[in-house]
């Protein structure tokens, strides 16, 4: 027996309504969600890592105001609930945007949005991270860099910021799986990613517990397979002798 028959079978004897296993139709509505859940965090984990970078330099090696600027900035998204921030930017921003530009409307998509909120929000943890990470950089090794002739931006990108991230790698994989799991929360603005899809195929084939199931068992999958990349991104750009007695 197929699998198709196999899942349809198993709706008719017992009642377990796995009808994206069976269905053309809510089989496709769930691939495109996770190819939208990927897009997703793909998208706003390397938005955040830039972000992250970006503002730990300026608390680096910035003047008063840029560092001023960067806490006013994690202090803001880190002290208010990511979807919060994502319905400023989708029905108080968005507006304001399609006012200035009247000849497209959104003048920023929905999806854009998700990206850009995401982002921003993990990215005001990643500067701490990265921050702390900077801090944990000898400053006898920063001191041979200059002795070597290298300027304070050459010493950051040469230096500092791969040492950094590699003493950060643990804390940015918490950071980074939490991201991942809060982008369900681009549901409350129509973002077809996963759990949307899900909603949708469970409103027309009634199976809600099905599909929770399934969800539960998805994001298992993937948060267990990036966990397992992350540590082994974390054991291959180790610095031998670093951090240990």
């Amino acid at each position: 027996m197929d699998i198709v028959g196999f899942f349809a079978g198993l709706n008719d004897a017992y009642g377990i309504n796995l009808s994206i296993f069976y269905d053309a139709f809510d089989r496709d509505l769930f691939v495109e969600g996770m190819l939208y859940t990927a897009w997703l965090s793909v998208a706003s984990i390397v938005g955040s890592l830039v972000v992250g970078a970006l503002g730990a330099y300026l608390q680096y090696a910035g003047g008063a105001w840029s560092r001023r600027l960067v806490n006013g900035y994690v202090h803001a998204f880190r002290n208010t609930p990511p979807l919060v921030q994502l319905y400023f930017f989708y029905f108080a921003l968005g507006p304001a945007l399609s006012a200035f530009f009247p000849g497209t409307q959104p003048a920023v998509s929905n999806v854009t949005w998700a990206i850009v909120s995401l982002a921003l929000y993990a990215g005001a943890f990643n500067v701490e991270i990265f921050r702390s990470g900077i801090e944990a950089v000898p400053q006898s090794t920063i001191e041979a860099a200059d002795a070597l002739g290298l300027n304070e931006r050459q010493i950051f990108r040469k230096i500092i910021l791969p040492l950094s991230t590699r003493i950060s790698l643990t804390g940015l994989t918490n950071n980074l799986v939490n991201l991942i799991k809060t982008t369900t929360n681009a549901f409350a603005i129509a973002v077809p990613e996963i759990l949307y899809a899900s909603s949708q195929v469970w409103s027309e084939s009634l199976n809600a517990m099905e599909m929770m199931v399934v969800l539960l068992v998805f994001f298992m999958v993937v948060i267990g397979l990036f966990t397992w990349l992350m540590r082994v991104l974390e054991r291959a750009t180790a610095v031998p002798g670093w951090g240990q007695a």
